[in-house]
């Protein structure tokens, strides 16, 4: 079962997680805006769309119809695509947001090649994880090995490792923004981003084009 089968047919409960986990929704939100991002802006795995609206990206891609489904209800403008096949222009976003995607892609490097074709120059990428060394990625991969429906078709990442992907397909980082200083078992709460990645459960990578 491929993972985008799994998030067409389960779309519903995807996007009911951010519902359930409001305070953790929330501190995942403040990071990705922490960034700064402006212009014209791509969600590639947009997903259900839930972040897309709060940052105000009005268009998304994604090969999960159920997904997209959700997104355009909310007001995204969504095209059937995957990431490593983006069927845009070149050079024309400002920006453009994954969250939670790498880790679900087969091929994240043809992604990010894509991505910097359809950024304009000087674009800058905002790539974010769940750190495979953090509490929560550990956490995740735990349920992946018992059969979780989404997580058992991740492949989780370090920073380090995002970092240097980021680097082989002419990016350079700039900046990072990181939340979830807590366990996945403590009480959720809701804190504002930091620039310190370190044991956190969610970090942000931001990267400019390199011409």
């Amino acid at each position: 079962m491929s993972s985008s089968y799994v998030f067409d047919k389960y779309a519903w409960r995807y996007d009911s997680w951010y519902v359930r986990n409001r305070e953790v929704f929330e501190c995942e939100l403040r990071a990705v805006k922490a960034l700064g991002l402006s212009g014209v802006g791509l969600d590639v795995g947009v997903g259900t769309g839930i972040f897309s609206v709060e940052i105000g990206v009005k268009v998304g891609v994604d090969p999960a119809v159920g997904m997209l489904r959700i997104a355009k209800d909310r007001g995204v403008n969504v095209v059937r695509a995957v990431g490593e096949n983006l069927p845009f222009r070149s050079e024309i976003f400002s920006y453009v947001i994954m969250i939670v995607t790498l880790c679900f892609l087969d091929e994240p490097k043809a992604s990010l090649n894509e991505i910097w074709r359809v950024l304009k120059k000087h674009g800058f990428l905002a790539a974010c994880i769940v750190p495979k060394d953090s509490s929560w990625g550990e956490f995740y991969i735990e349920k992946a090995k018992q059969g979780h429906i989404f997580y058992r078709h991740a492949h989780f990442y370090t920073v380090e490792e995002i970092e240097r992907m980021l680097e082989e397909c002419m990016f350079r980082v700039t900046e990072f923004k990181a939340t979830l200083s807590y366990d996945p078992h403590d009480k959720p709460r809701v804190e504002d981003p930091t620039d310190e990645v370190g044991g956190k459960g969610f970090v942000c990578v931001k990267a400019i084009k390199i011409p």
